[in-house]
């Protein structure tokens, strides 16, 4: 979609908790190990908050990142968005605490929920502010605290995710001169709404003792249907990322990290060269929401965003809900 005034990323940032939970750990509570999570899912080890610990923290910490990056005050910033599935609360919004925390004043701020396709959705609505000339910086980050959520006795869940956060400021392109925003599409199935859920806890169910000694209000995923849906559609995502460009400008694929099997699957099937393809999933695990830009932060705190090269991300998740994006940096 064109926009009238071009958009680009001023300033990246991440945060994940120091807590490191490797492959092992996991046994004591589930049928596994380390060569069973490595060999199905490419995971090592992953990210979890402490107790005690909140994920806002991270959000603040990841948003002031960004702003330092891009040399802008916190007082400058008109509108604070997180993508996230798991805030600090139901009510308020998280984006709302980050605000306050980061002393952000002026601001506007609201949480979007589209699951692992969060952080891209976020984008998506943040450039449109800025795109229409209604403010000149929107501060988009996206992440979780999946460990808070997820059932310690479920082995298909509890080894994938991760707890970690990451995002942009956004900018008018003028005022930044990187990360053009090319093109950004966005898609959903709502028939799919039960391959990932919590299936009690909302306003149509509350959470009952049965419940809690059920773990109905923890995150349930049919993994196979997930797993089939996830290879066509991260590769159908990829190819219109790439339809009309050069393969030989692109920098970076950026692909939300699911499973290292599925990136392998999808990148593949396009025949995209592997090492054009970032993976830290072995190091974070599943982030939902914050993988995309954790991945971006990293390239950028080490000097591998090249100028002009072609940043290709893509996300899907809960909805279910999908997101791709293409970015001249």
């Amino acid at each position: 979609m064109t926009v009238p005034i071009p958009v680009g990323i001023a300033g990246v940032g991440h945060s994940v908790p120091d807590r490191v939970i490797d492959n092992d750990w996991f046994t004591q509570f589930v049928d596994t190990s380390d060569e069973w999570i490595v060999q199905r899912t490419g995971i090592s080890q992953r990210r979890w908050l402490e107790d005690g610990e909140k994920l806002s923290d991270h959000f603040a910490a990841c948003g002031k990142a960004a702003l330092e990056q891009a040399g802008v005050l916190p007082s400058e910033v008109d509108l604070v968005i997180i993508g996230t599935v798991s805030p600090d609360y139901l009510v308020p919004s998280v984006a709302c605490i980050v605000q306050d925390k980061l002393g952000c004043e002026k601001a506007g701020a609201f949480d979007i929920n589209a699951g692992c396709a969060g952080f891209l959705y976020t984008l998506s609505v943040g450039r449109q502010f800025i795109a229409s000339g209604a403010y000149k910086n929107v501060l988009v980050l996206g992440g979780e605290a999946l460990s808070r959520i997820t059932d310690i006795h479920d082995r298909g869940t509890v080894v994938l995710f991760a707890d970690g956060c990451g995002g942009v400021l956004l900018r008018r392109h003028d005022d930044c001169e990187q990360g053009l925003i090319e093109d950004l599409t966005l898609g959903s199935d709502g028939s799919g709404y039960h391959f990932i859920t919590r299936p009690v806890g909302g306003s149509y169910q509350s959470i009952t003792q049965e419940d809690l000694a059920e773990g109905n209000h923890l995150l349930r995923m049919q993994g196979r249907d997930v797993y089939r849906f996830a290879v066509d559609q991260m590769t159908g995502l990829m190819e219109w990322a790439m339809d009309g460009q050069d393969i030989s400008e692109l920098g970076w694929v950026i692909p939300h990290q699911m499973n290292k099997r599925i990136l392998e699957t999808a990148t593949a099937r396009l025949e995209i060269p592997p090492e054009k393809v970032y993976i830290n999933i072995d190091r974070f695990g599943n982030t939902s929401a914050g993988t995309v830009p954790i991945c971006l932060s990293e390239l950028s705190a080490h000097n591998k965003l090249e100028k002009n090269s072609l940043l290709v991300m893509a996300a899907f998740g809960a909805g279910l809900a999908w997101a791709g994006a293409r970015i001249r940096w």
